[in-house]
């Protein structure tokens, strides 16, 4: 499915402004998801980016945005603390809520992964839960500052460098590690869990997955991700991690968004997939399917029908319910119909009964086959009904196209 990425923004509880992005599908919108990136990450890391394009592709619509203090975001990093980061994600939530729809799925990755948990366990409406390559408690941060904590307990303040980058960080940080209570946040969490963590991670130990897995209460499920580095940098992982997550959470909140799907009568939308030169996704209220051309045509892949193809598609279709619904009025022992349909072209001036003689004429062949105790008059009204069909009709009558640009 074809996607589109929105810039955003919202007010942080303090006032601050927070920026942040909406990956979401050209189609329709299956569900609305919240992502929270690594610590010290930003929204725009290859992982975040990657994972919430591919859910993009599947429906699931997902913001991911910079804590304050990273990234596009306003505010010092230094001055900001875990409780901090949790506020940050429920005021995401109420953006979502109030501009889009209440996100159903909150995803988060290493120290994301834990704020989600605690930010979770305050959302009744929030149905779906990953951690990805998450530490069981906030605390577990301190592992990697073990060089500097004395500094920041007797000074106030340290320097640290974070992959790679210099950050500072206030006593406050640490002190509020420490007020997390892990275990109520798991009493109060009612959303389905996710575990999804990496045997190799060398930067949050495994151990972590089976802690918060054994504290959650069911419906919960773990998946290794066994190769997988910690901050998922190859795009096959990242597209597999992508993929697990929108199987797992249909179970919880797409098949419940599915019913609240647009079903606009009438109304059709075909959007470019972007995979191949001429795969089209068409969708019809809560229903969708594929066009393609066949290989024989340059650039064709023949992963779904021609347009044509659909085209003979909707007469053969229209023509089978007219002529059920005509055998069922007249109680006609028709228990069965076929119809077979194929298109072609052929020189005006070689059709004998065609009006027109110049140019090309398309040609539809219907061959239609009835089964049932029919006499030949009864099969006759049949075959004369069926060329009374809506569609039929359509095709042979005055048709006007308007066409007119958008936006």
């Amino acid at each position: 499915m074809a996607t589109i990425t929105d810039r955003v923004s919202f007010k942080a509880r303090d006032g601050k402004s927070i920026a942040g992005r909406l990956d979401r599908p050209l189609g329709p919108i299956r569900c609305f998801a919240l992502y929270a990136h690594c610590f010290t990450c930003t929204k725009d890391i290859l992982s975040a980016t990657r994972i919430c394009r591919f859910l993009a592709e599947n429906g699931i619509a997902t913001l991911r945005f910079d804590f304050r203090g990273l990234g596009d975001s306003e505010g010092d990093f230094s001055q900001t603390t875990f409780t901090d980061n949790v506020e940050d994600i429920l005021s995401a939530y109420d953006f979502m809520q109030r501009e889009y729809k209440v996100p159903e799925i909150l995803i988060g990755h290493s120290l994301g992964g834990t704020t989600a948990l605690v930010a979770a366990s305050k959302f009744k409406e929030i149905k779906a839960v990953v951690t990805i390559n998450s530490p069981c408690h906030p605390i577990h941060v301190k592992r990697h500052f073990v060089d500097v904590e004395d500094e920041i307990l007797w000074s106030g303040a340290g320097d640290v460098m974070i992959q790679g980058r210099p950050f500072k960080l206030q006593r406050e940080f640490f002190d509020d590690l420490e007020k997390q209570d892990m275990k109520e946040v798991f009493k109060n969490l009612d959303a389905a869990l996710l575990v999804l963590h990496s045997p190799n991670d060398e930067t949050v130990n495994v151990k972590n997955a089976n802690y918060i897995f054994s504290m959650a209460r069911h419906p919960k499920s773990f998946i290794a991700l066994d190769g997988v580095d910690h901050l998922i940098t190859k795009e096959p992982d990242a597209r597999y991690v992508a993929q697990v997550i929108h199987a797992w959470a249909s179970r919880y909140a797409l098949l419940y968004n599915d019913k609240k799907m647009p079903n606009i009568e009438g109304q059709v939308m075909v959007l470019e997939s972007g995979e191949g030169k001429f795969r089209e996704e068409i969708y019809m209220g809560v229903h969708k399917m594929i066009a393609d051309e066949p290989p024989s045509v340059e650039g064709g892949q023949g992963l779904g029908p021609s347009p044509y193809d659909i085209l003979l598609a909707s007469l053969g279709a229209c023509t089978a319910m007219t002529m059920r619904m005509y055998a069922d009025y007249k109680k006609l022992p028709a228990y069965h119909a076929r119809v077979n349909l194929t298109h072609r072209k052929i020189h005006g001036e070689d059709c004998a009964d065609c009006e027109h003689k110049e140019g090309k004429i398309d040609i539809i062949d219907r061959e239609i086959v009835l089964e049932g105790d029919l006499s030949a008059a009864q099969r006759q009204s049949l075959l004369e009904i069926a060329k009374k069909c809506p569609i039929h009709r359509t095709l042979l009558g005055e048709v006007k196209i308007k066409s007119y640009l958008k936006g």
